[in-house]
């Protein structure tokens, strides 16, 4: 017997996959849109690409090389404004005015502080000035006299004595005093420049060293912490940071019994010559961001952000191969250098004005 209610029939319920191209419609409309908005046809708009032109690779090379130098700025900028400053009493001492644009006059120290790994913690004793640099800065043009720290000179307060003790007696303010009156002739101090001795030979390194040219064989004992006695033969030198710093504060030379602390002060010019060269040479595009963050870490100073940049444009475009040192009569039963009056009238025309 037949069953008069039958339930509602079997069946399956099957899913379709959704396909990879089901809103194929939405791209087509898409596209349809953007035809009527530039006025050409969908297939048009596919067919349409940019070749590769010499002039497109020179604009995304431009842009690329525009974007390192700015990150080379930012980092500069930034590394400048977290380093430490000068003392009060430092810019208490300096003069006012100058500029790079039309000339400042820049005091470069650097004393032997008993800090960092370069230097002897045994040595005990105040620091005194190891370079003593006055340089002339402005409008892409660098002018420098060394001063031999042995030179004698009238410190205020504190009698005749060799120049670099002005240093341990009141530190950079009492030295820029002292190298205002000696100097004289109308020369003001400007800004103060401190270099660092630890953090030196880093940026050195980050130049990819200096080539400096060695006009005698220097044979120096030890001295310091890890110096353990230098030999830098006759010629051009390649220095990275560590021997670039010992090269510039080499104290005695037996293998040139006749020099003294004019021929260390040149020296200490060279280094600095090279590195202006240094930083002009096509391989220090390629350090630029590096070099950017290590130089403001090297020197302590009051000079910030654009001056401080200035300052290191000047050394690479205008720093010039001349060496020029304060001339005197060495030297006296204390071992200190006289210079008379007239040679330092000389000496601060020639710094100023280039003649």
């Amino acid at each position: 017997m037949t069953d008069q209610n039958p339930g509602p029939p079997e069946y399956k319920v099957y899913r379709a996959r959704k396909r990879p191209l089901a809103r194929r419609g939405d791209l087509d409309a898409l596209k349809r849109r953007l035809s009527r908005v530039t006025g050409r046809e969908p297939d048009e708009l596919e067919r349409e690409r940019k070749p590769i032109t010499p002039g497109r690779v020179l604009k995304w090379l431009a842009l690329a090389v525009f974007g390192w130098l700015l990150l080379s700025l930012v980092l500069f900028l930034v590394s400048a404004q977290l380093q430490d400053g000068i003392s009060d009493d430092a810019k208490g001492a300096l003069a006012k005015g100058g500029s790079m644009l039309g000339g400042t006059n820049i005091l470069v120290l650097g004393s032997d502080a008993r800090t960092g790994d370069s230097i002897d913690d045994s040595d005990s004793g105040p620091s005194r000035a190891d370079t003593i640099m006055v340089v002339h800065s402005g409008l892409g043009a660098v002018r420098k006299l060394s001063i031999p720290r042995d030179t004698e000179a009238e410190i205020p307060g504190h009698g005749s004595r060799k120049i670099n003790a002005a240093y341990a007696l009141g530190g950079p303010a009492l030295t820029i005093e002292t190298v205002e009156r000696f100097l004289g002739n109308g020369l003001e101090i400007n800004h103060l420049v401190e270099v660092d001795f630890e953090d030196f030979p880093a940026f050195i390194d980050a130049l990819g060293g200096i080539t400096v040219n060695n006009k005698t064989r220097i044979c120096s004992p030890p001295f310091d912490n890890f110096w353990k006695g230098l030999r830098f033969p006759k010629g051009e030198l390649d220095l990275d940071g560590t021997r670039a710093l010992g090269y510039a504060r080499v104290r005695k030379n037996p293998c040139a019994p006749a020099e003294d602390d004019r021929d260390r002060a040149a020296r200490q010019q060279e280094v600095m010559r090279a590195i202006g060269a240094q930083a002009k040479s096509p391989s220090t595009f390629f350090r630029l961001p590096w070099v950017s963050w290590q130089a403001p870490k090297a020197l302590k100073t009051d000079m910030r952000g654009p001056s401080l940049m200035g300052l290191f444009a000047d050394i690479a475009t205008g720093n010039s191969d001349e060496t020029d040192v304060l001339a005197g009569t060495c030297c006296d039963l204390e071992g200190d250098i006289q210079v008379s009056p007239g040679t330092r009238a000389e000496a601060v025309e020639k710094l100023l004005n280039g003649s």
